[in-house]
């Protein structure tokens, strides 16, 4: 109740100074923000006719901790982390599983066919990320499998300077940081190499973690136009205490990726990724030999994409993918399966008001299964201020090797399953009167056939892979952004979700049945001279369970050549659990000092 006053009094303070003020002030020019995500060609974000946002990560990058403090920032992204620092975390959107979240590095797939538990093993460091564009909604026309309720981009960018940069900090339960970024710019090349190394001895015992990554960004300049170059490694180990059941269990995680994108000519893109991806996992960390499980899969992915432009205010797309994906294990055994993909589709536009998309997306897999996936997506502006848009789209996931294959003491998959299928629709408005206020508000539906999830008919039975005949969820997403006087920000979100409860009967749900069935939050930033601030007060009420609300802080200085910065979370010391079982650290802080050896533009 505390969180739901502090909110509230938070919200109407800032909303009568911004009316008290706002005329006093010059507004400031309105900035179009280019997206890539859910679309075919880059195009402002005021023009998408989809729920995207953007997150960005340069704004003020030392009053962020890792990549849950970006994703935190949209009540929709139900981020569901076993311990701080990204470790074994999931990725929610609009109540689907972790596995119905597509992950994309540079719009280059990184879910992981092994099991969605590891979809977020990001491998940049957050040095190397620009923004983060999270897109809602079924997207499985563009980007096929695992698009059923939403697409996460994480963009890489080199800095538009030569600088190098130093970092290191330090907090309670042992945690302590180190990151580095070198980056160089001229006429051929961009380059930035950046680090990050993040470690804790944990808040209680057998929850300590260490991250590790290294990444290469690169853009070279040719005839054949701009190739986007990005290399990365990652290595996770960590104490796995009741993270799947009453077993002080040990897991280690490491991720290798390779992609690349280059333009042939103005209209044609190929790109390449390549991902390997390795989990070695201990179910009694101090009796190893007793039950251990070593995995290691690879992916591979290539895509041609084509734009034609027949006239000024119609762009057709067409391409081809082709996806491989194999695994070995003394767990699961040794499988592969390989993809391929045609899609394509028509934009139009008219009179700088209407918009209107259709595409479709034929993907074919194992003993020539295919899965059709259309799109329709519109929108008018009615008039400078106010745009309505709607969509229609059908999405599909294939289930995880995890899925089919894996056994242990409590769970046991299921060769049988067949794949999720889903009709997602939305419809939603956009008011932006002024370039200093942004609000939005969206109702969506989610209708699932064949859902999988991992299922038990008691306490004591074990956990099953099963499909669910059918599962619907009904939700709305709102909010505003606010720029408000003296260089402040107000970020204001809410969303409500209402799933089919009683599809379950008398069993017990593993994973979808966790979502977040209200989610709201207040975001603030400010720069006061040469320091940053921000606040963030996120509140929510899952299925069954009581609400909780958690308030982090942070500051920094934006200025100088030692920039020194504090980071609190969970000032409030509450206590929860985003998966049930598995506790999360109270009140913790994170001091230290970024050193800016040198910047030159």
């Amino acid at each position: 109740m505390k969180c739901y006053v502090f909110g509230a009094i938070c919200a109407s303070t800032c909303l009568h100074v911004y009316g008290q003020q706002r005329d006093a002030e010059k507004v400031p020019a309105r900035k179009d923000t280019i997206v890539v995500t859910g679309v075919v060609t880059p195009l402002p974000l005021t023009e998408s006719d989809r729920a995207i946002r953007v997150l960005p990560a340069r704004e003020h990058p030392l009053l962020f901790n890792t990549f849950s403090d970006l994703l935190n920032l949209d009540s929709s992204l139900d981020l569901r982390e076993r311990a701080p620092g990204m470790v074994q975390s999931g990725l929610s959107i609009r109540g689907g599983s972790f596995g119905q979240t597509l992950v994309l590095l540079n719009g280059l797939r990184l879910n992981n066919v092994q099991s969605s538990n590891h979809n977020m093993d990001v491998p940049v460091p957050l040095e190397s990320v620009s923004r983060i564009e999270a897109f809602s909604g079924s997207g499985s026309s563009l980007y096929g499998s695992d698009a059923v309720a939403g697409v996460v981009n994480f963009v890489t960018e080199p800095p538009k300077a030569t600088e190098m940069k130093l970092g290191a900090g330090a907090g309670n339960f042992g945690v302590n940081q180190q990151n580095a970024s070198i980056a160089w710019t001229s006429k051929l090349v961009d380059q930035q190499l950046s680090f990050s190394r993040d470690f804790s001895s944990g808040f209680v015992q057998n929850r300590d973690y260490r991250n590790l990554s290294i990444a290469s960004d690169s853009n070279v300049r040719s005839s054949l136009g701009l190739s986007h170059i990005t290399l990365a490694l990652n290595d996770r180990p960590f104490g796995a205490e009741q993270f799947y059941g009453p077993y002080n269990s040990w897991e280690r995680t490491k991720g290798w990726f390779a992609g690349i994108h280059q333009p042939l000519g103005e209209n044609t893109d190929v790109s390449f990724s390549y991902r390997r991806h390795s989990d070695l996992f201990v179910l009694y960390r101090e009796r190893p030999q007793v039950f251990t499980n070593r995995h290691v899969d690879e992916s591979y992915e290539a895509s041609v994409r084509r734009r034609e432009h027949p006239s000024r205010n119609v762009t057709i797309f067409y391409g081809a993918e082709m996806l491989h994906d194999e695994i070995d294990s003394n767990n699961l055994g040794t499988h592969n399966r390989t993809r391929e993909a045609v899609y394509g589709g028509v934009e139009m536009r008219a009179l700088g008001r209407f918009s209107f998309t259709v595409s479709a997306r034929e993907e074919m897999y194992r003993n020539l299964r295919q899965q059709f996936n259309p799109s329709i997506s519109g929108g008018v502006w009615l008039n400078s201020a106010w745009k309505l848009r709607a969509s229609v789209s059908r999405a599909f996931r294939l289930p995880t090797f995890t899925d089919l294959y894996y056994h242990d003491p409590a769970n046991l998959g299921n060769p049988l399953l067949q794949p999720e299928t889903a009709w997602g629709l939305e419809g939603g408005a956009d008011y932006r009167p002024t370039a200093r206020l942004h609000m939005d508000a969206t109702y969506f539906q989610r209708r699932e056939k064949n859902g999988i999830d991992f299922v038990r008919t008691n306490p004591a039975a074990i956990w099953r892979a099963t499909n669910f005949q059918a599962l619907t969820f009904n939700g709305f997403e709102g909010g505003g952004r606010m720029t408000l006087p003296r260089n402040q920000t107000l970020n204001i979100r809410y969303t409500f979700l209402d799933g089919a409860q009683n599809v379950l009967g008398a069993q017990q749900s593993k994973y979808v049945f966790n979502y977040a069935r209200q989610s709201a939050l207040i975001g603030w930033t400010a720069v006061v001279g040469q320091f940053a601030m921000r606040a963030r007060l996120g509140v929510i009420e899952r299925f069954a369970r009581n609400p909780y609300g958690v308030l982090d802080v942070a500051v920094s200085r934006t200025r100088g050549a030692l920039r020194p910065f504090l980071r609190v979370s969970n000032l409030t010391d509450t206590n929860y659990q985003e998966f049930f079982g598995v506790p999360m650290p109270g009140r913790s802080a994170v001091v230290g000092m970024e050193w800016v050896v040198f910047s030159r533009r």
